[in-house]
């Protein structure tokens, strides 16, 4: 675990969040941390998703992963014990292992079930200034566990034809959880992800969530990009891999405008 002095107040816990799969959520959560891990904001991924590819794309071997998410929702492992230092600067990682496809089972009887990252981040206290959930594609106790504890959701959509349907999915979810779980949740910011310029319908679909949701859409989109798709496979962030493709330098667009969205918030 990475030795950091605390901070002074609490830190900005951010759920990224799709019922929709293949929108580009993993990928942003890593890629967006990372951008501000550059940007010298002390950051802690959280991977929530089974799947693990949160883990895998900032290069933890699954071998290395002794310690798990699932172990801090399941068997009450203080979180500070399950934090990995990335290959990144000012980034950190609570891993996750295939273990969490059965946490549903596993919590049906425990007490606080729904809180149990919010009362795992809470003993965390103040040593980061981000830390972003990357949830699984679907509603369940992991998504309600990751809203329950969050600021704000941060969601990526992707720029095709049934972008808006899902999202009015996840804007549902989002008010049941606010009305019976986390009454201060809200969204944080929406991104539009797999842009494509050369492609009127992705035109189409960002014009239609601009004005649908409006200034809560990033003016930065993230565009469709080989290399950000690359790096994974290296276990690498888009901006280790190639700092100068057109996907990283949106990403460190997109670090810029949270960061001055934050900074409006909180002046408010």
């Amino acid at each position: 675990m990475t030795e950091i002095l605390p901070l002074q107040s609490a830190p900005r816990i951010l759920a990224v969040a799709n019922q929709k799969g293949g929108v580009g959520k993993t990928t942003t959560a890593i890629n967006l941390a990372t951008a501000l891990a550059v940007l010298s904001k002390r950051t802690l991924v959280i991977d929530l998703d089974p799947q693990g590819n949160a883990s895998t794309g900032l290069g933890i071997p699954r071998g290395e992963r002794r310690h798990s998410t699932y172990h801090v929702l399941v068997n009450d492992l203080p979180i500070r014990d399950a934090v990995i230092q990335s290959k990144v600067p000012n980034l950190d990682i609570v891993p996750s292992t295939v273990d969490l496809a059965g946490v549903e089972i596993e919590l049906i009887d425990q007490p606080r079930r729904s809180h149990r990252l919010k009362d795992a981040l809470t003993a965390l206290g103040y040593r980061y200034d981000y830390v972003f959930v990357d949830c699984p594609p679907s509603l369940n106790i992991l998504t309600i566990n990751a809203m329950t504890a969050a600021d704000a959701v941060f969601v990526p959509l992707q720029c095709e034809f049934f972008a808006l349907e899902g999202l009015s999915q996840l804007l549902q979810t989002i008010q049941r959880v606010r009305t019976t779980l986390n009454p201060r949740l809200e969204i944080q910011g929406v991104v539009l992800t797999m842009f494509d310029k050369r492609n009127n319908l992705s035109e189409q679909v960002a014009q239609d969530v601009r004005s649908f949701l409006g200034d809560k859409v990033y003016e930065t989109v993230i565009p469709r990009n080989v290399r950000v798709s690359e790096a994974p496979s290296h276990g690498k962030p888009a901006l280790l891999y190639d700092y100068r493709c057109a996907g990283s330098q949106a990403y460190i667009r997109l670090a810029t405008e949270v960061i001055q969205r934050e900074a409006k918030l909180q002046a408010a």
